[in-house]
């Protein structure tokens, strides 16, 4: 049976509880037979998966393996998830990098199937790491299942992690963290910018988002949204955000139309 988080209230106060005993929580889940289970096959049979035709027929080690990411709704696309680990991330045409999710290259530069001559899976580093990534992500999903807003802090600060370890300057930070939804729908929320924002061009939205950043969070540079104080912040005013949208009856196209407008 596996183990259901403890969420007695929801907003900023569930956060709160959740972070008090999330260390607590987590080990407790990842102890249930169904997670247990799961990590244990992974972690005996990835280092034997040589091609990433393999893993794609392995549904119990792919299952863990896009759970780590949080990609579990392509279990079935087993020609597109391939196709993602066989071109790799290095190459600028490599479908991966043709994608606006960016959680697709985090998953392929794991595993190093297209970027590599050996790929990682031999390694027990990238078990321990896509195994820890997998209890995590499963525990947030459970999470997701009483509070889908809670589910969605609970992943800001490995998401952040991935965003600025994968490109350098502070544009090619902002992409990435714009193509990665979850991390997307907090910043965006607690920078108090409209879901229609993303149907402007995406210059003008990684602007929109530089400036708003700056009045809100004080920076721009997404390198400091690691920090512990930043990333509180954020999460208090996604929480609060939601919140007060929930109940408001504000048009978000007119707020779209009036932020757009002072660019």
């Amino acid at each position: 049976m596996t183990f259901q988080p403890i969420v007695p209230t929801s907003g900023y106060a569930g956060w709160l509880f959740l972070e008090r005993t999330l260390e607590q929580q987590q080990e407790t889940f990842d102890e249930s037979f169904p997670v247990k289970r799961a990590t244990d096959y992974f972690r005996e049979n990835i280092s034997d998966v040589q091609t990433a035709e393999q893993l794609v027929n392995d549904r119990e080690l792919l299952s863990v393996a896009l759970g780590a990411f949080g990609l579990s709704d392509d279990l079935d696309n087993k020609y597109f998830i391939q196709k993602i680990l066989e071109d790799g991330t290095i190459d600028d045409g490599a479908l991966a990098n043709k994608l606006s999710d960016s959680r697709y290259a985090e998953f392929s530069r794991a595993f190093g199937f297209g970027d590599f001559s050996i790929p990682l899976t031999a390694t027990s580093v990238v078990s321990d790491s896509i195994i820890d990534r997998y209890q995590r992500q499963s525990f947030e999903a459970a999470v997701g299942e009483q509070d889908n807003q809670l589910r969605l802090v609970l992943n800001v600060d490995k998401a952040i992690d991935d965003v600025t370890s994968s490109a350098s300057s502070t544009d090619a930070q902002w992409f990435s963290l714009l193509g990665n939804a979850p991390l997307r729908e907090v910043v965006q929320t607690a920078l108090g910018l409209p879901s229609e924002i993303a149907s402007v061009d995406i210059d003008q939205q990684l602007e929109t988002f530089k400036d708003r950043a700056e009045s809100i969070f004080g920076t721009d540079d997404v390198n400091e949204f690691n920090s512990d104080e930043l990333q509180e912040k954020m999460i208090r005013l996604f929480l609060i955000r939601s919140s007060v949208s929930a109940g408001a009856g504000i048009s978000s196209g007119s707020i779209a139309l009036t932020l757009l407008g002072n660019q």
